[in-house]
């Protein structure tokens, strides 16, 4: 990678977020939208002794998966946009590398990733009174990461879309198998030992349990910055996948 064609391309990519403002809308606005939907589901739920409120549990693991999912759609619905109008490969006649878009992209969306778990989180924390054990620095950290992976894999998945709503299409198999295996629904001790080995081999599974060493415990724990390893390194790996799959145009 080249560090100037990458920096241009970061800002070209956060010029055209800048100027788009429905995508705008959907990375700030939906997720704290998401979130008072949550609130008030879980706002009259009774609290067994001992046990952190229902929302609290919920809405730590929500402001990890809120992004990701977003992001997932967003990037690979952009990176799509750009094979389809020939703008991919008028850039790749450029000394532009495919290292340099891709890794353009995560950094760039990862900017924006930053402002929507900030805004989140603020949310999460000064309206509706998340309570957690750790600081809400970590929550947005992790946050962070969890979008960059959406956006890592939806620019692996939109290498096979030809379409938008193929695209739309990898949701069921890239995004919902992980939120439904990550522990949110069921402890994943509690799952099948089949379930259990999948939900090991799945980054997201990583994230809520980084989110969740969060919500138990004062201070970062070492099962927090492995679980954000594993997951920072299945950005680098989508990333890298998606750069020796990534064609000029769509087929």
């Amino acid at each position: 990678m080249n560090p100037r064609i990458l920096g241009s391309t970061i800002v070209r990519i956060l010029r055209q977020l800048r100027h788009d403002r429905r995508t705008v809308a959907l990375l700030l606005v939906v997720p704290a939208v998401l979130l008072t939907l949550v609130y008030y589901m879980y706002a009259d739920q009774p609290t067994p002794p001992g046990q952190p409120a229902m929302f609290d549990r919920v809405a730590l693991i929500m402001l990890g998966i809120f992004p990701f999912t977003i992001m997932f759609l967003v990037t690979s619905i952009a990176m799509l946009r750009e094979r389809t109008t020939g703008t991919l490969e008028r850039l790749l006649t450029t000394p532009l590398g495919k290292l340099d878009l891709l890794f353009g992209y995560g950094i760039a969306f990862g900017l924006a990733a930053a402002v929507q778990a900030s805004v989140a989180s603020a949310v999460a924390y000064w309206v509706f009174g998340l309570d957690t054990a750790g600081p809400a620095g970590l929550v947005i950290l992790i946050a962070v990461v969890n979008a960059v992976l959406g956006v890592a894999l939806g620019l692996l998945c939109s290498a096979f879309a030809r379409t938008e709503f193929q695209a739309v299409q990898f949701m069921p198999v890239v995004v919902i198998p992980q939120i439904l295996l990550c522990g949110l629904f069921v402890a994943r001790d509690q799952m099948a030992g089949w379930l259990h080995g999948i939900s090991n081999a799945l980054p997201l599974t990583y994230a809520v349990e980084a989110l969740q060493e969060v919500g138990a415990h004062t201070d970062a724990t070492g099962t927090m910055w492995r679980d954000l390893g594993v997951v920072a390194g299945a950005v680098v790996v989508a990333l890298v996948l998606a750069a020796a799959t990534l064609r000029r145009r769509t087929s």
